[in-house]
């Protein structure tokens, strides 16, 4: 079976934590025993959100205190960021399992030709720099929904809006920025994805979406000024690599249907036509519900 597992930038930076990168190293670590388990007789593909990170990356002056720089190419940065930190908690944690075998168990796997040697020589894992194409056209670049970055009070969002020029808007209570999300239309390394798993590699790819390209007028390829959406580039991604299983995880305990009211509640079980007559918020759990 093939697997396509979403991680949440949140839930890899959950809210109102410092969110060094020992705290998000500590919260890959978690998942990835589980991560682990599925992939032992599946295909697995783990992609991953990036929103708070990139907002962390844009706070930083480029060189000689000009502006922050681009999204698209900060989308790349936080691709490799976090890859790696996926990658190398992943190789931990097989080092760890390896180490823990008995004597039998370790002479069972020999016998079947499976590798049990401490480190990455047990399964392939493939980090990959993932390009997402949109359109340029796309009426997301003048409707910014997605948030990325940290929350802030009143008086320090209405600096930076005032600094950059940035949009805000409300989540759970607090200012946070929002970015244009447009539509991922094509994912551009399915095929070097189909190769890895073909190959028997756990690939890690599509990170924060996928860094947004476009067409230009003369068809040449361009960063755009967008963060795309993780859930929505995942099912895409999902249904061009033709997986079993689309898995979109966060920091939130469920989907809930009146959610900031008296009447919360989670839904656990849904037909797509009730989900199609509810509503959920465009920057948060709406894209969650839509992919899925």
């Amino acid at each position: 079976m093939r697997i396509v597992f979403g991680v949440g930038g949140n839930a890899i930076a959950p809210r109102g934590r410092p969110n060094t990168v020992a705290d998000q190293r500590a919260e890959i670590r978690k998942a990835c025993g589980p991560l682990l388990d599925a992939a032992v007789d599946h295909q697995l593909v783990i992609t991953h959100g990036n929103g708070p990170q990139v907002g962390m990356l844009a706070l930083q002056r480029g060189p000689e205190g000009h502006q922050p720089l681009p999204l698209d190419v900060l989308g790349a940065e936080t691709q490799g960021m976090i890859g790696y930190l996926i990658e190398t908690e992943l190789r931990n944690e097989m080092t760890r399992r390896a180490r823990s075998l008995t004597k039998q168990q370790r002479a069972q796997a020999r016998r079947a030709g499976v590798p049990v040697r401490s480190g990455a020589g047990q399964r392939l894992v493939t980090t990959v720099l993932t390009l997402a194409e949109v359109s340029l056209e796309d009426p997301a670049f003048q409707h910014p929904t997605k948030f990325v970055g940290p929350i802030y009070t009143p008086q320090e969002a209405a600096k930076l809006a005032a600094e950059h020029g940035w949009t805000f808007a409300d989540d759970g209570g607090s200012p946070r920025r929002v970015v244009p999300s447009p539509q991922p239309r094509r994912i551009i390394q399915v095929d070097s994805t189909k190769q890895l798993l073909a190959a028997g590699h756990i690939v890690i790819c599509t990170g924060g979406g996928g860094i947004p390209i476009a067409r230009d007028a003369r068809g040449s390829y361009i960063g755009v000024e967008a963060v795309l959406d993780k859930d929505a580039s995942s099912a895409l991604f999902a249904s061009e690599l033709r997986a079993d299983v689309l898995v979109l995880a966060t920091d939130a305990d469920a989907v809930m249907v009146d959610w900031g009211t008296p009447r919360a509640r989670p839904l656990e079980v849904a037909t797509v036509a009730e989900l199609e007559r509810m509503d959920f918020a465009a920057g948060s759990m709406g894209p969650k519900v839509k992919a899925g």
